[in-house]
């Protein structure tokens, strides 16, 4: 009988919220209200509640309520959603490069691989974490950057985000705890979820983790690593002071914690302490790529990790793709051999404090959290406003954002949104920034 009775539920609201009976944004009844209303048991009304969040039609917030949520645009955390499917929307949820010269770029030096060197060897698959000789090349880039690594420490990848699900399987097990900043990039949540890991959020303002509270949490449980983005952190845009990464390499060394360094929107930043692979490289797991600087779609990643996991990161790659595909890798380290790598980053430098200027400026009188030389910007709405109601209405507009919730590993998810600056015109840029702005100042309330 409870489960007859919890279909029927189900299906009834259901199909009241799809049909539009129940209207989007309206303030659900509480479990106990839903269950006398409908002579069902509690649980069975929380049940139903449960099941109606999973199919996307309701969300719950923290201290507000139950809501019915707009008509569902986005799949999965930061990914597709209806705005992004067209191509005449305005993207500002991810950070793609926007460069004139990318291709012919790619096509110069496409034509001087083929008139140069043995071509047939691009046909060869390379050995698990690159050959050799381009393993250094990364080795010698890396050192500009502060981190001195032999070549048995560094592995080249399939972007930064094959490099953390890497990272997670060669030194984590399934429960392993790893601590994580309440906000924080939602690639690695998703890698979590994938290898049943479990995070451990600690709270964070714009000036950095709160490690006091790192510290709670690592005393009061084990954890085995702390995953942590050091060097312009996203959303927030932080770059930690030496005194925090001094700080935060004793906790995890006290605790006995590898340290996740993931850095790839470091370059961005003009001054920044040495990383922390550099201060604690017996534990640090660094993971970068060229996806931000030069181009997503190279898929051209890199790791430095101790000594101690190298074995296990080579069986990795090998037992997931075997290895990175040989043209990529040709054409990035020859950029990163003829300093095209070097250049692109200060223009994307130079680009990125252009690109934040122009969001300050039109964005002025908002709740910005943003770092001058960063690519997004976090977005505090006004607390009388629901962030998916915005989300969705920008989404009808053609403006694709993402949402905190994509990034929160708290249950509560704080009302904002993460613009990306990178993937427009500076023109179009500032019309869809202008866009939001009507959007949140005109939104009926």
């Amino acid at each position: 009988m409870r489960t007859s009775r919890f279909s029927s539920l189900l299906e009834t609201l259901a199909a009241d919220i799809r049909n539009g009976q129940i209207a989007p944004g309206t303030l659900m009844p509480t479990h106990r209200q839903l269950a006398a209303t409908h002579h069902v048991a509690l649980a069975t009304a929380s049940r139903a509640y449960a099941e109606l969040k999973e199919m996307g039609l309701i969300i719950g917030e923290v201290g507000r309520g139950t809501f019915v949520r707009e008509r569902r645009v986005q799949s999965e955390p930061d990914a597709g959603d209806e705005a992004r499917l067209s191509r005449h929307a305005a993207d500002l949820s991810f950070n793609h490069p926007v460069d004139d010269g990318q291709a012919e770029l790619l096509r110069t030096t496409l034509r001087a691989l083929a008139s140069s060197g043995d071509l047939a060897a691009l046909m060869h698959q390379q050995p698990p974490g690159g050959r050799l000789h381009e393993r250094d090349i990364v080795c010698r880039f890396l050192a500009g950057r502060g981190i001195n690594a032999s070549g048995n420490r560094v592995f080249i990848v399939n972007g930064a985000q094959q490099g953390l699900d890497i990272a997670v399987r060669a030194s984590l097990n399934p429960h392993d705890r790893v601590a994580v900043d309440a906000l924080t990039y939602p690639g690695f949540k998703m890698v979590a979820e994938a290898h049943r890991i479990t995070l451990e959020p600690v709270g964070c303002d714009s000036r950095g983790p709160d490690f006091d509270a790192l510290e709670h949490v690592c005393s009061a449980r084990k954890v085995r690593a702390i995953y942590v983005m050091p060097t312009m952190h996203n959303p927030l845009g932080w770059v930690l002071s030496a005194r925090q990464r001094s700080r935060l390499v004793k906790i995890a060394r006290r605790h006995d914690c590898l340290l996740i360094e993931d850095a790839a929107y470091a370059f961005l930043a003009s001054e920044a302490p040495p990383p922390l692979v550099a201060l604690a490289p017996e534990r640090a797991l660094y993971v970068s790529s060229l996806s931000k600087s030069v181009a997503t779609g190279l898929r051209f990643g890199f790791m430095v990790v101790p000594e101690m996991c190298a074995a296990r990161v080579k069986a990795q790659i090998r037992a997931s793709v075997w290895s990175q595909p040989s043209l990529a890798t040709a054409l990035a380290t020859r950029w990163i051999e003829d300093g095209t790598v070097d250049r692109l980053e200060q223009e994307r430098r130079q680009d990125a404090r252009d690109r934040q200027a122009l969001a300050q400026d039109v964005l002025r009188g908002m709740e910005l959290t943003a770092n001058p030389e960063s690519l997004f910007v976090w977005l505090k709405l006004p607390p009388e406003l629901r962030m998916d109601r915005i989300y969705a209405d920008l989404a009808r507009r053609n403006v694709a954002v993402s949402q905190a919730s994509a990034y929160a590993t708290t249950r509560h998810v704080p009302h904002a949104l993460r613009l990306g600056l990178s993937s427009l015109s500076i023109s179009d840029l500032k019309t869809a920034l202008r866009e939001v702005r009507d959007v949140i100042e005109t939104f009926p309330i």
